[in-house]
């Protein structure tokens, strides 16, 4: 579930050089002149952590991507990340791995004023996904649109298909087409390779309100030079409560349970994050 802003922390360009070859004058300018980026990312991150939910359960996640972006502003993109959620909420389940494919286009209004609109899809390959005989499909769509000034950044994120699975209050039929994510981040630059930031944001489940919460979070980064270092806090309003190895109420949404009932685990709670990320 990547946020395409994460592109902006770790951003860079390197040059690819022809195989075997050393480009004349007149090729390295035609290259510097072109109109296409290709770039690519790695992270290792200690957890995977998006919209303020846990995605692997309190353990490491091995991440990466490919963009390509042109100079009219159209861009599209692959990113992966490894995953425990879906087994972790529907037992049974064997979803392991995230892959993400986006485009989209972004453009200038003013100097400090820019505008970003795109599709993103989330699939998740191999997943038995059921719950009490019916199918969930977590594979979903959203359309987005974000507006930027400067170091603020205001995005929404609107689903055309049911939610990561999640189906309406009292059924597990009708689904949540049409769920929200209203989000405002900020990045500010403070020299010598040092950064801040934060999130404050809220997903809205459509019909199902025990599934909707807030969430916050507040870091900082350090630019290496071999790679970007970053240090966050992310916590959560959700209903995570785990109270026992039999968890809390069904009102819990966030509060995963393992086949066996005996370890339960919040979901929504506050944790420290620490990733490294690089681009090339």
């Amino acid at each position: 579930m990547r946020k395409i802003s994460q592109a902006l922390v770790l951003a860079g360009v390197v040059t690819l050089p022809a195989l075997f070859t050393v480009p004349s004058a007149s090729a390295a300018d035609a290259a510097a002149a072109s109109p296409h980026t290709f770039t690519g990312n790695a992270t290792l991150a200690s957890e995977y952590i998006y919209r303020g939910i846990a995605q692997t359960r309190g353990k490491p996640a091995i991440q990466g991507g490919f963009d390509y972006a042109h100079a009219s502003g159209f861009y599209a993109g692959v990113w992966g990340s490894s995953i425990s959620w879906i087994g972790d909420a529907v037992p049974g389940a064997s979803a392991n791995v995230e892959v993400d494919v986006y485009g989209g286009y972004k453009g200038s209004i003013s100097d400090d004023l820019g505008y970003d609109v795109g599709v993103l899809t989330y699939n998740y390959p191999g997943s038995g996904k059921t719950l009490n005989g019916t199918i969930l499909d977590q594979d979903t769509t959203e359309l987005y649109g974000a507006l930027s000034w400067k170091w603020l950044t205001l995005k929404y994120s609107h689903s055309t298909t049911a939610l990561f699975g999640w189906a309406k209050t009292g059924t597990t039929l009708d689904k949540t087409t049409g769920s929200s994510y209203l989000e405002a981040n900020a990045a500010y630059d403070l020299g010598n390779g040092w950064g801040i930031n934060g999130h404050v944001g809220h997903q809205k489940v459509k019909g199902n309100t025990d599934a909707s919460y807030s969430d916050y979070k507040l870091g900082a980064t350090k630019d290496m030079g071999f790679g970007v270092f970053s240090l966050a806090y992310s916590t959560t309003n959700a209903k995570d409560n785990c109270s026992g190895a039999a968890a809390a109420t069904a009102n819990d949404v966030y509060c995963y349970v393992n086949n066996n009932s005996t370890d339960a685990y919040s979901a929504g709670k506050g944790r420290v994050l620490l990733t490294f990320g690089k681009t090339f």
